[in-house]
């Protein structure tokens, strides 16, 4: 029932921002239209915690700040790589361990790898994730696990451990 409340105020919002009108006969269109959406898409139950992630709450903008930031910083190491005469690149594939413990965690992490610069999410299996990196640092980060202790702490979950039982670090060979 939170999820159908929170999409029924999400949609109101959207409408009334993108319309701007206030009158009141256009507000009961509008309070209408989005009523005719939430009894549709309620007798089709795709109203979940995945479709509309209310759950994450807060939590989710504080992650989309740092990846915004990692992005840009991506982008201009590429810019880097791109203008250098010697285009250093040294294209490799990793496979990045995974802690999230949902399914909708796991998309947010391979999302958040396409979407900085230089890295893309091949595959998600399992716990983890293959991931193509233009260069071997790039990958580096990604097995350091900053993004994934983030991601997992955003979802709420509890946070990874950085070693296991050998004592090497996540993402060792």
């Amino acid at each position: 029932m939170l999820h159908t409340i929170s999409l029924g105020l999400l949609l109101f919002s959207t409408w009334l921002l993108l319309s701007g009108y206030f009158e009141p006969l256009l507000l009961a269109f509008g309070v209408l239209s989005c009523a005719i959406v939430l009894v549709v898409v309620h007798r089709m139950d795709v109203i979940d915690h995945e479709g509309h992630p209310v759950h994450l709450g807060w939590r989710i903008f504080p992650y989309w700040l740092w990846l915004m930031i990692e992005i840009v910083k991506a982008n201009i190491a590429v810019a880097k790589l791109i203008l250098d005469p010697k285009m250093p690149i040294d294209p490799t594939v990793v496979r990045v361990p995974t802690s999230q413990h949902t399914e909708l965690g796991q998309v947010i992490f391979a999302n958040s790898i396409t979407l900085t610069p230089g890295t893309v999410s091949i595959r998600v299996t399992g716990n983890e994730i293959l991931v193509h990196a233009v260069v071997k640092d790039m990958a580096d980060d990604l097995l350091g696990g900053e993004m994934d202790r983030r991601v997992t702490k955003m979802e709420g979950g509890p946070l990874p451990r950085l070693f296991d039982r050998t004592g090497r670090g996540r993402g060792a060979a």
